[in-house]
């Protein structure tokens, strides 16, 4: 069938994610907070062939995704991001137009988990704002360590912002002892089929200590109670997050492409 480019709506978007919501969890996320802008590639029978969403993190999922070249520059994005074939197929006809990259970073898989480790009995809890002290710092470098940029540095105030609002729509967890961060984490993306991690944090002392394994069993105990399955990404070279990841159990499902501006 051909595809027509259009502005979907709110009922498309959400069952074209249907028909894959780990790959496409951030997608419904956004589509059901109603806080992003989308385009679709738009087959004859009402259906979608490939969505896009157009912001800061320009997201492309599906097939043909080369048709949203012109729209997803024009939305300056500073990073492509989402399943590898879609962000391939986008960045191989718009190149140009998207300017050189500062990294570019293929084959990142992606991890689900469907049933609930056991239980490691941690100190595991939600955030609360009395906790962004702490927190804002451990965030900021956590997102320098994945993205090569200090957020603190780029915008302090709406950095801290953001990660408040995280806080405060129960979207962030920490396991924190003695003014040590031993394991955070904030969900990125939250729908009814699945929730996706993000910025799975310790603090440097803390580290190779088995804080983390234990933590995150314990923050997938919690989430999967609530959702069927969990997910998150991680670089391709970053073996010591792989090896945890694969031993408490996830699974590898697809893999990721970001393309870094």
């Amino acid at each position: 069938m051909r595809a027509r480019l259009v502005e979907p709506s709110i009922d498309q978007v959400l069952a074209y994610c249907a028909d894959d919501p780990i790959e496409r969890v951030f997608l419904e996320d956004v589509g059901r907070r109603g806080s992003g802008r989308f385009a679709a590639l738009e087959r004859e029978d009402g259906t979608l062939r490939a969505l896009c969403h157009l912001g800061t993190n320009v997201v492309p999922s599906g097939d043909g995704c080369a048709g949203f070249a012109e729209l997803a520059s024009r939305a300056g994005p500073r990073m492509l991001i989402g399943e590898q074939g879609a962000v391939s197929q986008l960045w191989d006809a718009g190149g140009r137009r998207f300017g050189r990259p500062r990294a570019d970073r293929r084959d990142q898989p992606v991890y689900r988990m469907t049933s609930a480790p056991a239980e490691a009995g941690t100190g595991l809890r939600p955030a609360t704002t009395a906790d962004l002290d702490l927190l804002v710092p451990a965030c900021a470098r956590a997102h320098e360590e994945e993205l090569g940029v200090d957020p603190l540095r780029r915008d302090a105030n709406g950095f801290r912002w953001r990660t408040r609002v995280q806080v405060e729509e129960g979207r962030s967890w920490v396991w924190i002892e003695d003014g040590l961060i031993l394991f955070k984490a904030e969900a990125s993306a939250w729908t009814p089929a699945a929730v996706q991690l993000q910025q799975v944090w310790v603090d440097p002392p803390a580290r190779r200590l088995g804080y983390g394994k234990r933590a995150l069993r314990d923050l997938l105990v919690r989430l999967l109670d609530e959702v069927p399955a969990v997910c998150l990404f991680v670089r391709a070279e970053n073996a010591p997050a792989i090896r945890l990841y694969e031993t408490i159990g996830m699974e590898h499902v697809l893999d990721y492409r970001s393309v870094l501006f």
